[in-house]
């Protein structure tokens, strides 16, 4: 223990060995797992800031081969932490896929990190000098967190930037998006270290930078307070359903529990009140679109209104995973397709040919998975403003927003948070939803199958919600839509632009002058 703490608070003398020590990498290790409290359902932001800061101390003080290793170590607890829900889906069937849960979380975990590990590393190569090490590092996180939107299909879970999501810095990220938000966390996380003199006690050394850290997050802080208190839209006169049936996960599918979940739905959709939109979540029912014509009439008869529903559909030998829209009277108005497939949940790579052997995507109940569909469109109905559906997991991903052909009013999410459990999975999917309404302005609408739905105004505040495990039904006015922002125009650019920039700052600094006996540069 006592090396572990001195592996922590000590900046690593390793400027010749290729890999750290083991209490070096366990000292990384936790605070990777520290750093990862910021996130929900923890919400401990202080640790992520003070968790990242000794980090970047430490990977800017290491030498240029260790790096890669410190970064390896400190990713795999923070992403072993925050992404833990990933072994939630592989507990459904127990009998059958529980083996492969703890493989899932190691692989997803080690995957993450490599994401840190391999750009810090690169960066470090690059730059002479700890302090230029440190801004290389910062800004390789930084890139990085943009990076993971994109590359293998995309995963933007888990940003430094998510700390935030329930502070009024939140309210940033109409200006700069989820980014920006990282932006500020690794801009806050860096400047003790970057502001650093040697002093002794130490404590004298970083207060500098402790200050200017503290400055930031006041000035993002009231820049967030400030758009709070501006004045949202009034609300639209429409009056929006959301039922949550509650079907969890594991008898989902079952054939008799099944049917009491439909009852549930249709029982909930009928209860007293007016609704002029009844909305169903992610893969609702267990029959398929193509197979229900006399069942649709029925449905919306109960709801008394247009009902917008999540159900499966096949087209040929195609099945999707969609979002039908239909009329009062049961007619079937428009279909979205979820065109953002989670991969090997559900599609695999060369589906088809891995059919034939019995490969088939985890989470799609027909077919060997799901097709994507067109893209993101704009979905409406005589009466209602126009909306973007997202089906579950489209949601975490920001650029799905930006360059639909027209402007929607809001924003639909449907999903089935039954796979991730009730630790932290529904919590984490929850605050990026609330972070999409505030990079678009736009307020969003949340139905999930187990919780937790909600209704988000285009501030990203929480008007109402029904936990997870609860059945039940939230009957609210649609929230107004505010003028488009600033991350809608210009996107994540802004951001990645500084990131660059900081880099080739970073590369280009001559080497700094050493003195005395603080030779670690």
């Amino acid at each position: 223990m006592r090396a572990l703490h001195r592996s922590l608070l000590d900046p690593p003398r390793l400027t010749r060995g290729h890999r750290p020590a083991f209490a070096q990498l366990l000292a990384d290790l936790l605070l990777g797992i520290i750093a990862a409290l910021g996130l929900a359902p923890f919400g401990v932001w202080g640790a992520t800031i003070a968790a990242l800061a000794i980090l970047l101390w430490r990977l800017g003080r290491a030498s240029r081969s260790a790096t890669f290793w410190h970064a390896l170590a400190a990713g795999f607890g923070w992403f072993g932490l925050s992404m833990s829900w990933i072994v939630e889906p592989f507990l459904v069937e127990p009998e059958i896929y529980g083996w492969m849960a703890p493989f899932a979380l190691v692989l997803m975990a080690v995957g993450g990190a490599l994401f840190w590990a391999v750009p810090v590393w690169m960066a470090s190569r690059l730059t002479v000098g700890w302090r230029n090490r440190m801004v290389a590092a910062a800004a390789a996180l930084l890139l990085s967190d943009w990076l993971r939107g994109w590359i293998f299909t995309g995963l933007p879970w888990s940003l430094t930037g998510h700390i935030w999501a329930d502070t009024p810095v939140a309210q940033l990220a109409a200006w700069g998006g989820a980014i920006g938000l990282s932006l500020i966390t690794i801009s806050m996380a860096l400047l003790p270290g970057l502001l650093w003199r040697r002093m002794t006690p130490v404590v004298l050394g970083v207060l500098p930078g402790i200050l200017a850290s503290i400055l930031l997050l006041g000035m993002g802080w009231a820049a967030g307070l400030a758009r709070l208190s501006a004045p949202l839209p009034p609300d639209h006169d429409i009056v929006l359903r959301i039922v949550q049936p509650d079907a969890e996960q594991h008898l989902k599918w079952d054939p008799e529990w099944s049917a009491v979940f439909f009852r549930r739905l249709m029982d909930l959709s009928s209860e007293p009140g007016r609704r002029d939109l009844v909305i169903w979540p992610e893969t609702a029912v267990n029959f398929l679109l193509d197979d229900a014509p006399d069942l649709l009439p029925r449905m919306t008869a109960s709801a008394g209104a247009p009902l917008a529903l999540g159900i499966q559909r096949r087209d040929g030998m195609r099945f999707y995973n969609s979002l039908a829209l239909l009329s009062r009277d049961g007619g079937i108005q428009t279909v979205y397709d979820k065109f953002h497939l989670v991969p090997f949940g559900e599609y695999m790579p060369w589906g088809d040919a891995l059919a034939r052997i019995g490969i088939t995507a985890f989470a799609a109940q027909t077919g060997n998975g799901y097709s994507a569909g067109a893209g993101p469109r704009v979905l409406s109905l005589p009466g209602l403003p126009g909306f973007q559906p997202l089906i579950c997991y489209e949601a975490i991903f920001p650029q799905h927003l930006r360059g639909l052909d027209e402007r929607p009013q809001w924003v639909l999410q449907i999903t089935n948070d039954g796979w991730f459990g009730t630790f932290s999975g529904p919590y984490q999917h929850l605050a990026q939803a609330r972070l999409r309404a505030i990079e678009s302005g736009l307020p969003l609408i949340r139905a999930a199958n187990t919780g937790i739905s909600a209704v988000i105004d285009a501030h990203g505040q929480l008007r109402q919600t029904l936990a997870l495990g609860k059945t039940g039904k939230i009957d609210a006015q649609l929230p107004g839509a505010m003028a488009p922002t600033l991350w809608l125009r210009l996107g994540p650019w802004p951001v990645v632009l500084i990131a660059l920039l900081a880099l080739g700052l970073a590369f280009a600094a001559p080497r700094p002058v050493q003195r005395g006996t603080d030779r670690r540069g």
